[in-house]
């Protein structure tokens, strides 16, 4: 009998919370390095550099929560971004080039400090005009996705229907991804994502 957990620990949600859901990610990703200890998260992170990674690339293979770095698996790219994450520069060149120069930084190392800031800084209230599509907020405990015309409620499964939910609303999605979100970097946020 296999000591290994099913669902891993694994799953992100736009918080940056890591849960073990059987729901299957569109993205991967990692945060800086290994952060699990046998089958467990043993720390939030390894490094500043939270990357956002294509599920496959090349013919590389590896052993999730094996040796090495975490593995670490989105919905969308629109909740790794909210969770804090940037594309990846290896596997993603293309993504993380456009997201650099929306962003406003050429530099990863640059992104990744200012991201880091971010993740640890309050998140602001926001009004819905102040928004751009692919962003999250949160209200009353809940994520919703902008997608520029409508909210739509995140969870691990996908979106729910348009909504206009009570109160106000926090936002998720770091404040310098959400201007190159306005300058027009656009996330993945369907079901599926290239392979």
């Amino acid at each position: 009998m296999s000591s290994r957990p099913s669902p891993l620990p694994n799953r992100v949600d736009p918080f940056g919370a890591v849960h073990a859901h059987p729901a299957r990610g569109a993205w991967m990703g990692n945060r800086g390095g290994r952060i699990h200890e046998g089958f467990r998260i043993a720390r939030p992170q390894a490094s500043r550099r939270w990357i956002i990674c294509r599920l496959r690339w090349k013919d590389w293979r590896r052993e999730v929560m094996g040796e090495g770095y975490t593995e670490l698996f989105f919905h969308d790219e629109a909740t790794a971004l909210a969770a804090g994450h940037r594309p990846c520069f290896l596997c993603r060149r293309e993504a993380a080039l456009a997201f650099a120069e929306a962003f406003g930084e050429a530099m990863a190392e640059a992104m990744d400090r200012r991201l880091a800031a971010e993740r640890r800084g309050a998140r602001p209230l926001i009004e819905p005009e102040a928004l751009a599509p692919g962003a999250l907020v949160e209200t009353a405990g809940a994520a919703f996705l902008w997608e520029g015309e409508a909210l739509r409620r995140w969870s691990f499964e996908g979106y729910g229907p348009p909504e206009a939910p009570a109160g106000p609303l926090r936002l998720l999605t770091p404040v310098s991804t959400l201007a190159a979100l306005r300058r027009g970097y656009r996330p993945e946020t369907g079901a599926s994502a290239p392979s």
